[in-house]
């Protein structure tokens, strides 16, 4: 396994890696590591989807004329 190092790390950004850790109750070492896991894992299928589907958006589509619906006796 690989290992990084992390200089000039906001003291913010530390406290509140430190914050989220305590609440996932992990060491920050663990958390930086699902944070990043997370950041580079393969888009979701509906992220895919909604990113391939975008070129179509606002694209007015051409229906055709829909038959008057017909009265269903119930009796």
């Amino acid at each position: 396994m690989a290992a990084i190092t992390v200089r000039n790390l906001d003291d913010d950004v530390q406290r509140r890696l430190k914050q989220r850790a305590a609440v996932n109750n992990r060491s920050m070492e663990a958390e930086a590591r699902a944070i990043l896991s997370a950041a580079v894992a393969p888009a979701s299928f509906v992220d895919s989807w909604l990113a391939l589907s975008s070129e179509f958006r606002g694209v007015e589509l051409e229906l055709d004329e829909r038959t008057p619906s017909r009265e269903l006796d119930l009796s």
